[in-house]
Order: C-alpha cells, then structure tokens, then sequence
C-alpha cells in the first residue's frame, strides 16, 4: 500500500503553528494536517505569510483543514455565509502556496430543524463548486468531509456520495470515520461507495454519543471492518484526528498500529 499517514494538529489546538509542526515532526510526522483555528491563526494573512516559507522548509506535506468553528457555508445568516466562504477560498489560496495536497472542506451544517435542509443543500452545492472553481488552477484538491451529526448534518450517506459525485474532478471524498459512526452510517460501505475517489480519511474513535476524537480503538468503532475495506481501496491519506490534549505519543502509536494491519 502507498497510503500517507497524516498526523492533525487538532490535538495541539491554540500552539503556534510552527511548533505544532516541529512537535509533529519529531513524533515521526511525514505529512501534517494543519487547522487553521484559534488564536494563533487570529492574524490570518499575517500568519500565513510568516509561515509559507517556513512549512515549504520542513520535511513534511501538508493538508490544510479551514477553520472549523463558527464556520457554515449553509448558514441562515448571508455574513456568515459570505464570510465563511471567503475563509475557506483564503485557505484554499493558502494550500497552493505551500503545495498541499488537499484542502478540507466541510459543505455544511444545519443547526435547526425549522430551517429547510434542501436549501441548504443546494447553498452547499453551490458554494463548494465555486470553491472548486478557485481551487483547480492552484493543483489543490477539496477534500469534502462529512459534517454534522444528530440533525445537523447536511446529508445522509448516500446523498453525501452523491454530493461529492456531482462536484467536478478538484474534489475527493474526506471519510471522517467519528463523524460516520455518530450518524449510524456503515463506514466500510462508504469507503467503497468512494471508490477512486477516496482522497482522505480522518481516523478516530468515539461510542456513539459525541465527537470526542478518541485515539482509534478507545470507542466503539468495529475498525475491522474498516481496516478490510481500505486495503481493497486506492491508496489515500490517513490522518489520525485525535482531540485537543490527547498526548502525541498516541499520534506515534496509531501509525504503529496502521502500519500493523497492511496500510
């Protein structure tokens, strides 16, 4: 398998970038995905100025993942739409500056049943095939993420392959394993249902009843199954996604442990 084991930074949320990456580094990190939130990204321009020949100097590759929170492509308030699509085009920007391979993006959210989910549906479509547009001549691939879990997700599994399937060829599908098993979804089927265009994977673990970004087999995810169905699937980055505060150690032994199973 030619798979890239990706660590995120999530779980060094609020470091300076540049020591996020030497921390990573030194655990072993070959490919960093970089999430550009808190307080440390405050000055964006400024900080993705300071930092572009910094990362270009590393040994690493990168991802670059937007700001997370407070962000909604689909939100019932056009500011927040308008400005959250502005980020996401500045990170876009930003990933072909340093040559990452991809940039996460998530399509969007609904945070209550009395707005109408096929509007936002279609906003989502909308904004992400303008995204796409921005992120073509640059070499950056979307990698488009399903988000969003009791109610608020956008999509069930099967609209969620089809979303991604309807979006030109600058996108790939972002499996986040958490977010699938939260949502009852069959992960092993979802990684087939990508077929060749599985770009990404976020790994980690939770019981079902929150996002808590588990190390992988610290909840209750059948990783099994999982581990069969990505040996079967193109070569793709897996990016362990562990939450704010997990020891990096962990980051070491989940490479350890994927490199165990054949990938």
């Amino acid at each position: 398998m030619n798979n890239i084991i990706s660590y995120s930074d999530l779980l060094l949320l609020g470091g300076k970038p540049e020591q996020n990456a030497e921390t990573l580094l030194r655990e072993g990190a070959a490919h960093i995905e970089l999430l550009l939130d808190g307080e440390a990204w405050d000055e964006m321009e400024a900080a993705m100025e300071r930092l572009a020949a910094h990362l270009r100097g590393t040994t690493a590759s990168f991802t670059v993942h937007p700001p997370a929170w407070d962000t909604n492509l689909t939100s019932e308030n056009r500011a927040i739409r308008e400005a959250s699509f502005a980020e996401y085009r500045k990170s876009i920007a930003f990933a072909g500056r340093i040559g990452a391979t991809h940039a996460v993006i998530h399509p969007g959210f609904r945070f209550s049943p009395a707005f109408d989910i096929r509007t936002a549906a279609l906003r989502a479509e909308e904004a992400v095939g303008r995204l796409c547009a921005a992120a073509a001549p640059l070499g950056v691939k979307l990698a488009v993420e399903n988000v969003g879990y009791r109610g608020s997700s956008l999509f069930t599994q099967d609209e969620y392959v089809r979303f991604v399937e309807r979006l030109d060829d600058s996108a790939v599908y972002l499996i986040d394993t958490g977010h699938a098993h939260l949502n009852g979804w069959d992960i092993p089927a979802l990684i087939r249902q990508a077929g060749r265009r599985l770009g990404c994977v976020h790994l980690h673990d939770n019981f079902g009843d929150a996002d808590a970004h588990l190390p992988v087999g610290e909840g209750s995810i059948d990783w099994g199954p999982v581990w069969d169905a990505l040996r079967d699937a193109p070569a793709c980055q897996l990016i362990l996604e562990y939450a704010p505060g997990t020891d990096v150690s962990k980051l070491r032994a989940g490479r350890d442990l994927l490199r165990s199973v054949g990938l």
